[in-house]
């Protein structure tokens, strides 16, 4: 297993969160020697400097800062997500049912939702405790290592039916089982007084969380020759690890690199920590003001910089290969995704194409090109909702899965570690 493979796999397990990617992600950039950063502050920046900041504590930046001497330096930037398609466990979530110890639960995203069924589960996430001020509650983040929980499917026995195929209620098929219930125990305060527990604290301590349900299957290496991954999360935190190496490695005489992690990607970004938000452009503001800058500088320097959107793509399924694009259509092993669409779901056009496509040469990098059907709607990324903001050529790469939105996904160990050459690449074009 080479070291990047490595490194995603201690991502896909410590990453169960939104707010625990951010947190490995900012113990890795600490270790390589990047300054944290707060938005509430002003930024005396230096160049040569590598710093990060995070935004609450689901989404993250970190930008490196070569020579500065011209009066336009080149911008360039990467945006992944940090969020994924999963459980989240809703307000007062303890429910006593039939001598079981359940936890209410939505669905967040877009999952599929039987792959969660006989399902080995985990929470993780953020409390909210009680402080001395009451405007900054103390903020703990939280991933529980135990097999804690499941949703088991109905045995066939009991619906003969199930094999051809069943609609699942997201509200009362998608209830995971905590535990077995004793006449003594406090049947309206399972979850709660659990968490109480692992936090050392009082339940009244407690006033809110964001807490998520996970997989906790570790990732695994399969195949004859071992050369395929299964995984949670791989979408999308094979971005996440590829951007943040490509961001260590890629050091560029002059100019900015930037790496832009955000949450909510999977329910539309529009949200304070999302994509969809101002939050970019401050930043860069910051950056910009931090090093001397004009805001008319910051904005000249838009009209020659590029973003590298990067989310996982759709890998040709051998037992369905009728729902591909008839003559683009990736396969796992073969190399990166650049993803292409008309509609602008995917935020390419031809002259950011030929740039990737001249990065991928230099650097060595297979890559495949990817379109939907014409017939089949395919899925947004941040490049297209950055776009709205920043006037900026925009190329939507990443590498190519099966079983996308699944509690478990598939991808090549080769996709990967062309995925981190090529960001690494990028970032020193």
């Amino acid at each position: 297993m080479g070291r990047t493979v490595e490194n995603l796999f201690h991502l896909l397990e410590k990453g169960t969160s939104a707010a625990m990617v951010v947190q490995e992600g900012a113990a890795l950039l600490e270790r390589e020697g990047f300054l944290e950063l707060q938005f509430n502050q002003d930024w005396g920046l230096t160049e040569r400097g590598r710093y990060y900041v995070r935004h609450h504590g689901t989404t993250m930046f970190a930008f490196t800062i070569g020579e500065w001497a011209a009066p336009r330096c080149t911008l360039r930037m990467g945006a992944a997500h940090t969020d994924f398609p999963c459980l989240r466990v809703k307000p007062n979530p303890d429910m006593a049912r039939a001598g079981y110890a359940q936890v209410n639960v939505e669905v967040y995203g877009g999952a599929i939702l039987n792959t969660w069924l006989d399902r080995p589960l985990g929470i993780s996430g953020r409390v909210a405790l009680k402080g001395e001020d009451a405007m900054h509650p103390r903020m703990r983040c939280l991933s529980i290592d135990r097999l804690l929980m499941v949703i088991p499917n109905l045995a066939i026995h009991l619906d003969s039916e199930i094999n051809k195929g069943k609609e699942l209620n997201k509200q009362m098929d998608m209830l995971p089982i905590l535990g077995l219930l004793e006449e003594e125990m406090n049947q309206g305060n399972c979850l709660m007084g659990f968490l109480a527990e692992e936090l050392q604290v009082e339940v009244g301590e407690i006033l809110d969380f964001e807490l998520w349900v996970y997989c906790q299957e570790a990732p695994k290496r399969l195949g004859l020759r071992e050369e395929m991954i299964l995984s949670p999360r791989l979408d999308n935190l094979t971005s996440v690890q590829a951007l943040l190496e490509g961001l260590i490695k890629g050091r560029r005489e002059e100019g900015v690199n930037m790496v832009a992690l955000f949450d909510h990607e999977e329910i539309g970004s529009r949200t304070k920590q999302g994509a969809g938000s101002m939050l970019t452009l401050h930043l860069l503001e910051k950056i910009y003001g931090g090093l001397g800058k004009t805001p008319a500088q910051m904005r000249d320097s838009l009209y020659d910089a590029f973003l590298l959107s990067l989310d996982v793509a759709h890998g040709l399924h051998p037992n369905h290969k009728g729902k591909m694009d008839l003559t683009n259509r990736p396969v796992l092993g073969r190399g990166i995704c650049i993803k292409e669409a008309s509609a602008q779901t995917y935020a390419t056009d031809c002259e950011a194409v030929a740039a990737m496509e001249q990065v991928c040469h230099q650097a060595g990098v297979p890559y495949q090109k990817f379109a939907n059907r014409s017939d089949l709607r395919g899925g947004g990324t941040l490049g297209a909702i950055l776009s709205q903001f920043l006037p900026v050529r925009t190329a939507d790469i990443g590498a190519p899965i099966l079983a996308m939105h699944s509690a478990v996904e598939t991808m090549a160990e080769s996709d990967m570690e062309a995925l981190a050459k090529f960001t690494a690449a990028y970032f020193q074009a």
